[in-house]
């Protein structure tokens, strides 16, 4: 097991934010850093983080004229599967609105304490609305929160990972009664895990489609009946672009009917030294050809993991070199199967494209991986620990040959295995901690995602970088490399 934070590098200090399709046909009262159609032609989301202010404003529409409601809701690791159950009532903190016969909108904070109705919040009111309206069969509602409101009833908005439900009914809430009785919403409900302080905002396929790519794939692999699989391939580089291309964007391509098995997918840069041959591609379980594959295991490109998005576009300046000089020949794809059914016959095709853009960007991205190699020394975790530190620094000589204007961080991909619980680096610079990297607070190994950074950040020769991974092994009995 590997614990590595990979890090989007360019030399800018500019990042693009955009906005994503939706469908309702109500404009939003304002322009966001960040939207996400929540369900197909129901309910659209739209919100954008005050780091000054630790706030963040929302704007839900949703397809009703009843109440409507977001929630943020916590997770609980179920440790006999070791899953996430995501997206549940009990603990969840809701906030729920509507417009009433007159126009004016009604905003609620409300907890829920279990699987039942939740009640009014009445140690504070944190959820606040900003506007509201009913239209074409529509109801939007913008409303705002602090990131953390030190309210036990409230669920804190971290860095990393974030579980949002929501829900609907077809009529307002009975005013009758005391605080407004809302009815069972039955099946009109939803929930996604995203990460809200560093969503990418991924564009739709269609975008791309008149554009060059390339793509690795495995061809109707055997996915082996046991309970976990590792399997590695390493793949040649394109060879067919004599001059230097940028990928703009790349989508993982799950094979469809291996959705429940297939974990995660993480895209290794090999050693520019590496040499291979071409007509013998290492390519097997991971353990069985680690000694041919040790060129490929340090430098992860990219990843995905179950919750992460398909499709992810790179900042609008910049683009991943292909092609022509550019250094890297070889690449490994490591795919991660979890078949707890031990079900036998499965093939599977998944891997990842490319889409490369017709003119080259301003500037080259790469990636530095901030790693701690799975040895005794290295990552031994004890079983039966409810919170276990490993911490990893990167020292001043390694950035010693950064350029003296500084290099441009602009997005974050983390990655533990089963047991992590956070990650995050810190810069020190002149032996003081100056500001983290990224902090995944709350990092959830089921829901990996590439973080955009909320703005870049400048790296500079002699900083120095403090990485910590905390773990957790209370549903272990051995050790955990």
């Amino acid at each position: 097991m590997k614990t590595y934070t990979a890090l989007c590098i360019i030399l800018s200090a500019l990042i693009v934010q955009k906005t994503i399709a939706t469908t309702s046909p109500l404009t939003p009262y304002t322009s966001y850093q960040f939207s996400i159609e929540l369900e197909h032609n129901i309910a659209d989301l739209w919100w954008t983080v005050d780091e000054n202010r630790q706030e963040i404003t929302f704007e839900l529409h949703i397809k009703t004229t009843g109440w409507i409601a977001l929630g943020i809701s916590p997770a609980f690791r179920h440790f006999v599967l070791l899953r996430i159950i995501a997206g549940g009532m009990k603990g969840a903190d809701i906030g729920l609105g509507w417009i009433d016969s007159t126009g004016q909108v009604h905003f609620q904070d409300r907890y829920a304490h279990d699987f039942a109705r939740p009640v009014i919040d009445n140690t504070t009111t944190d959820w606040s609305a900003i506007k509201g309206r009913e239209q074409n069969g529509w109801t939007a509602i913008q409303f705002k929160r602090f990131l953390d409101t030190c309210d036990s009833m409230d669920v804190p908005i971290k860095s990393g990972t974030n579980i949002l439900i929501y829900a609907y009914d077809l009529e307002d809430p009975d005013m009758s009664q005391t605080g407004g009785m809302i009815k069972y919403h039955e099946n009109r409900r939803g929930s996604r895990i995203i990460p809200l302080q560093s969503y990418g905002n991924p564009s739709p396929e269609k975008k791309f489609v008149d554009l060059d790519y390339f793509e690795f794939k495995l061809q109707n692999y055997v996915v082996p009946a046991n309970d976990t699989t590792y399997h590695c391939k390493v793949y040649k580089a394109p060879t067919n672009f004599p001059q230097r291309r940028h990928a703009i964007a790349h989508k993982t391509m799950i094979d469809s009917n291996n959705r429940d098995i297939v974990h995660h997918l993480l895209m290794y840069e090999c050693d520019p030294t590496a040499v291979f041959d071409d007509n013998n591609l290492p390519n097997g379980l991971c353990d069985d050809i680690n000694e041919q594959i040790i060129a490929c295991s340090s430098n992860i490109a990219t990843g995905w993991a179950v919750g992460g998005e398909d499709i992810v576009d790179l900042p609008e300046i910049t683009g991943y070199p292909v092609g022509g000089d550019f250094e890297i020949k070889y690449y490994m794809v490591q795919m991660h199967y979890d078949n707890p059914k031990l079900m036998p016959n499965r093939r599977d095709s998944s891997g990842i494209r490319f889409y490369l853009g017709k003119e080259l960007r301003q500037y080259d991205l790469g990636y530095l991986s901030l790693t701690a190699f799975a040895t005794p020394v290295a990552i031994a975790i004890p079983p039966k620990v409810d919170r276990f530190i490993i911490d990893t620094y990167c020292p001043a000589v390694i950035t010693k040959s950064f350029p003296q204007s500084g290099i441009t961080v602009v997005g974050a991909f983390p990655h533990t295995h089963l047991q992590g619980q956070s990650v995050w680096t810190k810069i020190i610079r002149n032996k003081k901690a100056v500001e983290y990297l990224f902090n995944a607070e709350a990092y959830d190994f089921n829901y990996q995602f590439e973080n955009i950074l909320p703005k870049p950040i400048k790296l500079y020769p002699g900083d120095e970088l403090a990485t910590r991974c905390v773990y957790r092994t209370t549903n272990k009995n051995e050790i955990s490399l």
